[in-house]
């Protein structure tokens, strides 16, 4: 169901994150590794650049997995409530004239 505040209620599955994340460090490090030792330092600098991302995601990733189940959901920790203080930016005026309650019209 939406509701029209995902991008601010929105949350991420932290654990998945984390070992995708992993896989990519492995891979970016062979991959710098090989293409370094084979001689081609334009792919060994490009899978560099990518190890350097990647650990700084990772380095995310971990700082937010840290800080408890507020920041990372589980079976535990029910949805956020969408806010309920008016049309708000991005979503419009409101259905206009004839056009009867919108969606998000819970008055009575």
């Amino acid at each position: 169901m939406r509701t029209g505040s995902e991008p601010t209620t929105a949350r991420s599955a932290l654990r998945a994150r984390f070992w995708l994340t992993l896989w990519g460090l492995v891979w970016a490090v062979f991959g710098t590794t090989a293409f370094a030792l084979t001689g081609r330092t334009g792919w060994a600098v490009a899978c560099g650049v990518l190890w350097l991302i990647i650990t700084v995601d990772l380095t995310v990733i971990l700082h937010r997995l840290r800080q408890g189940p507020h920041y990372q959901p589980g079976p535990d920790i029910p949805p956020y409530q969408p806010p309920d203080d008016g049309p708000g930016p991005g979503r419009g005026p409101g259905p206009g004239p004839g056009l009867g309650p919108g969606p998000h019209d819970h008055r009575p």
